[in-house]
């Protein structure tokens, strides 16, 4: 039981994390931005546990229009806060970040039961590097100490800020406090020093304001980043850089930029003996996705590493690729059991990412794997694929072994779009009644109640069956916990 809450309080941290780096991506696209994603597993909470991969550490996001790197921070209570650690340079809070870097801040306010439940805010609030640098110069900071003595010598350092806590329109700004009307009618007001600092508003009257808007700061923070265009020339001078996020940052970006020169420098890299993996990695990427065979030969060799990391990243990196020919490539690697089971399950995942259809056999004939973590893995990226393709995940139930069974009827537990006839006409064995009752009582009253009757006339057991599950499920005792 520990283990399990050490596993959900982690997966929760993650959660938080991931929401806010999507919600930043989201607005940094709608911004008219090209954002992409830099450190890689920044917008999900795919935890790999067996085989735990050191990547380069890079900003979460990278706008490919403008070359500036965005790290997002996402906070359960809002604040412009950043860890520290005051013995290991390589966990200080500004390692690998230029001054022309941003932090992204944003919160996140729980919206449900599970540990991925959380909402982000509609506010996305910028500020850059090199203005936080300046205020810890200034000491215009207050740095805290962690509660738990587990951290070691990591501190919290905050930049103190006055925030809004509700939808209103700025109404007085005085030398002392910046006053708001909220949208109920009752003023409010933040005021300007706080820990001991001194804010500055950043804001004026009649701006409308939303809950967690910095209103007044010791540091600036806006809601946009700025607009200047780079070209793939910028990135190709990053390639020599000699930061090795640079260096990884510009190969990432160069697949955007489908020219001879750019191939050309890509190729350098892939061969580039003394260059990281990862780099040369990105490089096989970028060049895989030009359609270039060297790309997928370095990929095929990377897949024969003798450490398990890298072999998980290339399969992690096939994913992100999104062609027939790595969807092929992670078939072939779920399906092989001279590889790792945390590398067939990293396929299955994968395969559940990419959501191509020719995926649908691979995915199924996993079910009848030995190890365990396979078929969870399979069985979640099956759900994902019946986003588009439940009919054909039905047809492959029909002609299902009984160990393929169980994983394609909970994967059809989480369509949209099947109907009670589709499932009717399946009702033809045991087994497969058996788990039609599953998928239907697991659907819930609500899906199928008008179309019941059907169901008591083509088969009474299953009738029951459904009725009872959807009796237990209703209960106030479903999930009920002794903790």
């Amino acid at each position: 039981m520990a283990s399990f809450k050490t596993d959900e309080s982690f997966l929760e941290k993650i959660s938080i994390g991931a929401i806010g780096t999507q919600r930043v991506f989201e607005v940094l696209r709608q911004l008219g931005h090209q954002a992409i994603e830099l450190e890689r597993g920044s917008m999900n909470y795919k935890i790999w546990k067996k085989i735990k991969i050191k990547r380069i550490r890079v900003p979460d996001i990278l706008c490919v229009d403008n070359g500036i790197r965005i790290e997002s921070r996402a906070k359960s209570k809002f604040e412009i806060s950043m860890s520290h650690s005051t013995s290991d340079p390589d966990r200080g809070w500004d390692f690998g970040m230029k001054d022309n870097d941003f932090v992204a801040f944003i919160g996140c306010s729980k919206a449900g039961s599970r540990p991925i439940d959380w909402l982000p805010d509609r506010i996305v609030q910028f500020i850059l590097i090199k203005d936080l640098k300046k205020c810890v110069v200034k000491k215009e900071i207050v740095i805290t100490k962690p509660k738990g003595t587990q951290e070691g010598s990591e501190i919290r350092i905050i930049w103190p800020v006055g925030l809004a806590s509700a939808d209103g329109a700025i109404t007085e700004i005085t030398k002392t406090s910046v006053k708001y009307k909220t949208t109920a009618g009752r003023t409010n007001f933040v005021r300007l020093t706080k820990g001991g600092k001194t804010l500055i508003p950043l804001v004026k009257v009649g701006d409308k304001v939303v809950p967690n808007q910095i209103l007044a700061s010791v540091v600036k923070a806006q809601q946009n980043i700025p607009t200047v265009k780079v070209n793939a020339d910028f990135f190709l001078g990053n390639l020599s850089s000699l930061i090795l996020s640079e260096r990884y940052a510009a190969t990432k970006a160069l697949s955007y930029f489908n020219n001879k020169k750019v191939i050309t420098a890509l190729k350098a890299k892939l061969t580039d003996s003394e260059e990281h993996i990862y780099v040369r990695l990105e490089a096989a990427a970028s060049l895989s996705r030009f359609g270039i065979e060297d790309g997928y030969n370095f990929i095929e060799t990377c897949l024969k590493d003798q450490y398990l990391q890298n072999v998980l990243e290339s399969v992690i990196v096939l994913n992100e690729i999104k062609t027939d020919r790595a969807c092929k490539m992670l078939c072939k690697i779920l399906l092989d059991d001279n590889y790792h089971p945390e590398i067939r399950a990293g396929a299955a995942w994968g395969l559940g990412e990419q959501q191509n259809k020719s995926a649908l056999a691979a995915v199924v004939t996993s079910f009848n794997s030995v190890d365990e973590s396979i078929k969870v893995e399979a069985a979640r990226a099956l759900a994902k694929l019946t986003k588009h393709f439940s009919n054909d995940i039905l047809q492959k139930f029909e002609n299902a072994t009984p160990t393929e069974k169980p994983g394609i009827a909970w994967a059809l537990t989480k369509s949209a779009s099947l109907n009670l006839d589709q499932l009717l006409s399946n009702l033809k064995d045991l087994d497969s009644r058996h788990w039609v009752s599953f998928i239907i009582g697991t659907h819930g009253e609500e899906r199928y109640i008008a179309e019941i009757e059907k169901l008591k006339k083509k088969d009474l057991e299953v009738y029951f069956a459904v009725t009872l599950l959807w009796k237990i499920m209703t209960s106030w005792i479903h999930e009920l916990k002794e903790y």
